[in-house]
């Protein structure tokens, strides 16, 4: 089922589902097939589901904390940095919460943790496969030649300046471009628009940062309008189709923590686009991963909000009576 939902389309959410699944099946009938063996392998085993679990989740739990501290000092108190630290501290409450209801054995602390527990190994489960499916995603090669390169915008330094995480992006949407074959035309697009705290449009200054770097200015097209991903697409798209109506590939260039998001949004946009994505620095990558699956929840709400409610209804339930 997975290999044929990625031949269909590669950019399907339901692909990281279908990848999740067989992971997870996978490593529990090797751990099944290792248990039904005699002396080493079954100590192996039995080791395993006892510590691993434990020592991942300290694991886990003190790298959350300590990339949240980092995101603070370098990049500052906003919410989207402090979503790994608060992972690291949504952990540690929900395993109080559990230790208080053994303990305390209390009916109402119970139902709590219960269905906190139950959705939170949902989310789990959907991050998990969010995240091995994005790692795979961005390394599958360029299929066919496109006719575009679109580079995604991101913020100004200075309301006018590249910043280092633009300038990735527009290295390897260049890189991208070079690797074409010349005799088809293909055209480079710059997408971004003037935010409110910006002296220049997104796609302005991204144009002159390849200029002035010796990229020829004839085979850029500036799309200067859009504020978000969905725009972004959607307005490029309207550039495509004017330069050739009759039918278009696109490549588009985002950062690596993004690109799975936007071929997402590419797909339900149906803009027939491959995404790839540039290096981020290391430190950045938890919370901007975070917030990317945050994201696509929301996105796919009407059906992860009922699962997440039907999970989480029997303890509910009980802690009604």
């Amino acid at each position: 089922m997975f290999v044929n939902s990625v031949m269909r389309d590669p950019r399907g959410f339901r692909n990281a589902v279908f990848l999740g699944l067989t992971l997870s099946f996978l490593g529990l009938g090797l751990l099944l097939g290792v248990t039904h063996t005699s002396g080493d392998g079954r100590m192996l085993a039995v080791v395993s589901v006892a510590l691993l679990p434990v020592l991942g989740l300290v694991a886990l739990v003190t790298f959350l904390i300590l990339n949240g501290m980092t995101m603070l000092r370098k990049e500052g108190r906003t919410v989207a940095n402090l979503l790994s630290l608060a992972c690291g501290v949504g952990i540690i409450a929900l395993l109080l919460l559990l230790v208080a209801a053994l303990v305390a054995r209390h009916h109402v602390l119970t139902a709590l943790a219960a269905a906190s527990v139950l959705v939170v190994c949902y989310l789990a489960f959907l991050f998990f496969c969010y995240l091995t499916y994005g790692f795979l995603y961005r390394r599958m090669p360029i299929r066919r030649p496109p006719d575009f390169v679109v580079i995604l915008g991101a913020g100004l330094m200075g309301g006018k300046r590249v910043s280092p995480l633009l300038a990735s992006r527009l290295e390897r949407g260049r890189a991208v471009y070079e690797a074409l074959d010349p005799q088809f035309g293909p055209m480079l697009i710059v997408s971004g628009g003037k935010g409110t705290d910006e002296r220049l449009s997104e796609a302005e200054a991204m144009a002159n940062y390849l200029v002035e770097s010796g990229f020829p200015a004839d085979r850029i097209l500036k799309e200067d309008q859009s504020s978000t991903t969905e725009e972004n697409l959607l307005f490029s798209a309207a550039l495509m189709r004017e330069n050739r109506p009759e039918g278009y590939r696109c490549v588009v260039v985002t950062n690596d923590f993004h690109s799975y998001r936007a071929a997402l949004i590419a797909r339900d946009l149906g803009v027939p686009a491959q995404v790839v994505g540039s290096p981020t620095a290391a430190y950045f990558l938890p919370s901007a991963t975070i917030r990317e699956f945050i994201a696509v929840f929301v996105r796919y709400w009407k059906v992860n909000v009922p699962i997440c409610a039907f999970l989480a209804a029997p303890s509910l339930v009980m802690l009604a009576r």
